[in-house]
């Protein structure tokens, strides 16, 4: 089956999920997103209580990710920089962990 693309659609960019690392320990959690090719004004990143979702554009493809946290976090003062390909994201747990609690 042949199937013609409409004139008037978008042409799509194939989705791909990034090469990605979370840590947490007692206080926070940190996230290292590898993004090659990809320039910072074409990020977007959401923190959410319990969650983060990156979406980033590049010429040939879009990186898209969504994570859970195990705890809640304090959004307001997450903390992202981005270098050389690779995004590192910082985000507080709301409340300390004790040091018998696991999860991540």
């Amino acid at each position: 089956m042949n199937v013609a693309k409409l004139s008037n659609e978008p042409e799509r960019l194939p989705r791909l999920l990034p090469e990605y690392k979370v840590y947490r320990d007692a206080e926070k959690y940190t996230a290292e997103i590898r993004l090659p090719g990809v320039q910072k004004k074409d990020i977007s990143l959401e923190v959410a209580d319990r969650s983060f979702s990156l979406r980033a554009l590049k010429e040939d493809a879009e990186y898209f990710l969504c994570y859970l946290f195990a705890y809640e976090v304090n959004e307001a003062e997450a903390e992202a920089s981005y270098k050389d390909g690779l995004l590192k994201l910082v985000v507080p747990l709301k409340e300390k962990l004790e040091a018998s609690q696991g999860g991540s």
